[in-house]
């Protein structure tokens, strides 16, 4: 395992190449993480540089997971400073990945403290505030992210890069099958449609695997943060000047240019 000095090297990499826009190849071994644990433990370090908004889920749909070249899903950190408004711009500059990708988005509006038992889906959803639609834009500080594996995959932060939060709805999305949505997405004159079922079958289900990662690692899901539960659609590749529309119905809408 690696201690804690080594941890806080690895970390601090991470996060100079983050603020400099700048790639690695890979850590170097002896601050390599090799389990899932362990890059947890790096990426925990990142908290050091921001306020946390909330998390993320990356590779929840099978596409995701090609596109990173992982098994299954990881779990991430939104950082206020990362945060964009809706119809706001993102900045281009460093980013390797370049997709865009349509998400649903819960806030949470009660604690979700560790516990020893498993959290159901009904109680998770229970302890929701709000839906919001929303726009992930990651991106990874490896230049060849689909190599980098799991372990260090989850110490960059699960490619967390930037993110755009919506409006909360007015529906009344409890009461809506959620698996059955289809998001509409306009870039460069072109219509893509998502699907609520590519969120690991359901974002419902996606959010109770958040919540049950945290759990396993001792993190409460606290009360205010969202959770942003992983594209509907394949990542879509995104260029300067595009403008990335999300239409999700009566769910809302949310958009983002980039500069």
């Amino acid at each position: 395992m690696l201690d804690r000095d080594q941890i806080a090297a690895a970390s601090q990499i991470l996060v100079q190449h983050w603020h400099e826009g700048s790639k690695l190849d890979a850590l170097e071994t002896r601050l390599r993480p090799q389990t899932r644990a362990e890059g947890y433990a790096i990426q925990a370090a990142l908290e050091a540089r921001g306020k946390l908004f909330g998390w993320k889920i990356a590779a929840t749909s099978e596409a995701g997971q090609r596109h990173i070249n992982v098994a299954g899903p990881m779990a991430g950190r939104i950082l206020s400073d990362t945060v964009i408004a809706d119809g706001g711009t993102a900045s281009m500059t460093g980013n390797e990945m370049r997709v865009g990708e349509p998400e649903f988005c819960f806030r949470m509006g009660r604690d979700l403290s560790p516990r020893s038992v498993p959290f159901g889906v009904d109680e998770v959803l229970a302890a929701v505030d709000t839906l919001h639609p929303a726009i992930e834009i990651p991106d990874s500080r490896f230049a060849t992210f689909a190599n980098a594996g799991e372990a260090q995959l989850i110490a960059d932060n699960a490619c967390a890069h930037l993110f755009v939060l919506g409006a909360a709805t007015d529906a009344n999305w409890r009461a809506m099958n959620l698996v059955e949505e289809r998001p509409e997405i306009m870039l460069r004159g072109q219509r893509y449609i998502g699907h609520g079922k590519n969120v690991l079958g359901d974002p419902r289900v996606a959010l109770t695997w958040l919540a049950n990662e945290l759990r396993g690692l001792g993190i409460t899901l606290r009360a205010g943060e969202v959770v942003t539960t992983g594209t509907c659609h394949p990542p879509l590749p995104i260029q300067a000047g595009d403008h990335f529309a999300a239409d999700f119905g009566v769910l809302g809408k949310v958009s983002v240019r980039f500069g």
